[in-house]
């Protein structure tokens, strides 16, 4: 046992140092390119059809994105679902890794939220696992840099071909008269604002359902209060006032949880592109370990956030708490 265990780890140091010359070779042969960077995400057909106030309906390389992501979370469930129904005690690999994560999510739904934490933990483990599944996508290899070849007049690169109908961006004159950019049939979707707008706007809205659900009109006190009003005029202004205030603050968590997503997971991107071009050896390890993190994190800041919300929207003001 010992010397087959000295033997795997030694091969996976040998398998570590042959895609570092590999990476090596790759570099000489195809030089590093500093990529097109744009915030908008890229149009990969359409439009597709037309609705009558928002226009037209393209399909988005963030939005392929998004599908892919739903289709993996649907692929886990289905390998957990059967793992369950093996009828094993201890699930073992996937089903072993998920059934841990659901278990600390709900134990920290059930410690801030407690008796509503069955109504709370769906939405924000669903959140938790899009979120970082969407993050994660970037350290996949071909997201952000397979795709269709878009002609540009300035900026583009020269383009040369590898297979019959296959191409490759590479460093030429046509870099400096205009050529060809890489529009990426996947990208992040984190990346795009309207995905982080979405799933805040979905975040806001079932905290205002959850809060009616839990109180019942009275949670709408927190926003209209002015049953002090002609009792006392002066508290009841300050009542008035502060329920002004609640309106504003929701309406912020939409800017809040939106731009912080959109911001760190962009930025993440942009990083990784840059340290690709300049260092393509072995640097970009290091930032793509270190994005891991950043989306591991943000997708429990996202969900956290969300869960915790949810939470005090069940408690009236001045109430009784669980």
């Amino acid at each position: 046992m010992e010397n087959t265990r000295k033997w795997r780890y030694g091969f996976n140091r040998w398998l570590v140092l042959l895609f570092i010359v590999l990476g090596a070779v790759a570099a000489s042969f195809f030089p590093p390119l500093r990529p097109h960077i744009q915030v908008a995400p890229e149009v990969i057909s359409g439009p597709l059809f037309s609705l009558p106030v928002i226009g037209n309906f393209y399909l988005t390389n963030t939005l392929v994105a998004s599908f892919v992501v739903y289709l993996l979370l649907i692929l886990m469930a289905f390998f957990v679902r059967r793992a369950v129904n093996s009828g094993e005690l201890v699930p073992k690999g996937l089903a072993g890794a998920m059934e841990a994560l659901l278990e600390l999510l709900y134990n920290l739904t059930e410690s801030t939220a407690g008796k509503w934490a069955k109504i709370i933990f769906p939405w924000f483990t669903t959140i938790v696992l899009v979120v970082l599944l969407s993050n994660w996508l970037e350290l996949i290899p071909f997201v952000d840099s397979v795709g269709w070849l878009e002609p540009v007049q300035q900026g583009g690169h020269a383009a040369q071909q590898l297979l019959p109908g296959v191409f490759a961006v590479t460093a030429g004159e046509a870099a400096s008269q205009g050529g060809f950019n890489v529009v990426p049939w996947l990208r992040v979707p984190s990346t795009d604002l309207n995905f982080t707008v979405a799933l805040a706007i979905i975040s806001v809205t079932m905290t205002q359902v959850i809060g009616l659900r839990t109180q019942g009109p009275r949670y709408l006190s927190k926003f209209i209060n002015t049953t002090t009003m002609f009792k006392k005029p002066l508290f009841g202004a300050i009542d008035f006032a502060v329920g002004l205030l609640e309106t504003i603050s929701e309406l912020a968590k939409l800017l809040s949880f939106s731009f912080r997503l959109f911001g760190n997971i962009f930025a993440g991107s942009v990083l990784l592109f840059l340290v690709g071009s300049l260092i393509p050896i072995f640097a970009q390890s290091a930032i793509l370990l270190f994005e891991f993190f950043i989306g591991l994190i943000q997708a429990l800041v996202f969900g956290m956030l969300t869960m915790v919300f949810m939470a005090q929207a069940t408690q009236g003001h001045g109430g009784e708490h669980d």
